[in-house]
């Protein structure tokens, strides 16, 4: 009989250290949570002193209310363009300052909207749309297969559709 009880008290602190530990690690997350969320994390490395969206319906909200046009760009963490492009992209001092004239959205996500694959799902693309939320499909990079796509040396092609999108909100609105 003896054993047995011992066996109740085991099988008790067992069950209390496991609530116990469970109790702490939601602590844990909760103090995660409740702490504002930095930009940086938005911006994937891509700007990380510009202001990015979060979601693609944000960003189509805050083109439209702003007036300004947005610039998403697809990417992958893993694919060495998307990082070869990111960094000549984060480095350029003309872009990042163009790009705050810009709704900015990254995605390391496909969006069901088919207009952002005019041409296919490849990465990194790179499109802008205007306020009234119409893809620019004028405003594309070097390569007629992949018509959004820009590699580390179109930089400054990709500059001057930055300021290519800028200009034509001012000359259509």
């Amino acid at each position: 009989a003896m054993e047995k009880s011992y066996l109740c008290m085991f099988l008790l602190l067992l069950v209390i250290s496991c609530a116990l530990a469970k109790d702490a690690a939601k602590k844990d997350t909760k103090d995660t949570t409740a702490k504002p969320k930095l930009p940086q994390t938005l911006s994937r490395g891509w700007g990380d002193q510009l202001i990015w969206t979060q979601t693609y319906e944000e960003a189509l909200f805050r083109a439209k209310h702003s007036q300004k046009p947005l610039m998403i760009i697809h990417h992958l963490e893993d694919c060495p363009h998307s990082q070869a492009l990111k960094k000549v992209f984060a480095e350029h001092k003309d872009i990042q300052k163009l790009a705050e004239k810009f709704i900015l959205l990254n995605l390391v996500y496909e969006t069901t909207d088919k207009n952002l694959a005019p041409d296919g799902q490849y990465v990194p693309r790179i499109l802008f749309i205007d306020p009234s939320l119409t893809v620019r499909a004028d405003i594309t990079g070097r390569y007629s297969n992949r018509l959004y796509a820009y590699e580390p040396s179109d930089i400054s092609l990709l500059h001057s559709n930055m300021q290519k999108a800028l200009k034509l909100l001012k000359t259509e609105l």
